[in-house]
């Protein structure tokens, strides 16, 4: 008798014809059919004789589930599948905006229209407010420039942190509206 090792160098998660170690096994064919329980011997013969490979996909069921399929179109299939379910995540970044303390109502302005430009796209902006040298005593101006810019981007987006200081800068993060 002359065993064939089928797929030996691709990687894989699933063991395959001979390095299944369970003497018993849950046999399903390659179109699905129950062949029920069976010694692995038995399995790998069959698997052979059609020229395909036994591959167990439920090593923790008892006893452990294998089915005969072909397993490099297997492994593709699942790329495959895995490949779609990632274009359809989306990934949500963290842009950020900064501002200064005296600064224009037109400045903020076109600011604000970058920070909706990102809200629209559905990432989180940081808006951050630096005070440099004495500006930390006009505290209250920079927390006025805050609430001017969120006034601008209520439109498409929501508080997620109020503006608080971390350090010498006042930090503030706004998340797109949640659509319903």
């Amino acid at each position: 008798m002359i065993i064939c090792r089928r797929c030996k160098n691709i990687s894989k998660e699933n063991l395959i014809n001979e390095e299944i170690r369970d003497k018993e096994l849950r046999v399903i064919d390659n179109d699905g059919t129950q062949l029920g329980i069976m010694s692995l011997e038995d399995a790998l013969a069959l698997a052979n004789e059609k020229k395909l490979d036994l591959v167990n996909i439920s090593p923790n069921a008892n006893p452990p589930v294998c089915k005969i399929l072909d397993y490099g179109k297997y492994r593709y299939e699942l790329q495959k599948r895995e490949k779609e379910a990632k274009k359809k995540q989306k990934v949500t970044s963290v842009k950020e905006i900064r501002l200064s303390t005296f600064i224009e109502v037109h400045d903020i302005q076109v600011k604000a229209n970058t920070a909706i430009k990102f809200l629209k796209d559905g990432d989180r902006v940081k808006v951050s407010l630096r005070f440099k040298g004495r500006e930390k005593d006009y505290a209250n101006k920079g927390l006025d420039v805050m609430k001017l810019f969120a006034e601008s981007v209520a439109s498409v987006g929501t508080i997620e942190k109020k503006p608080e200081f971390e350090g010498r800068s006042l930090i503030m993060i706004v998340a797109p509206k949640a659509d319903k």
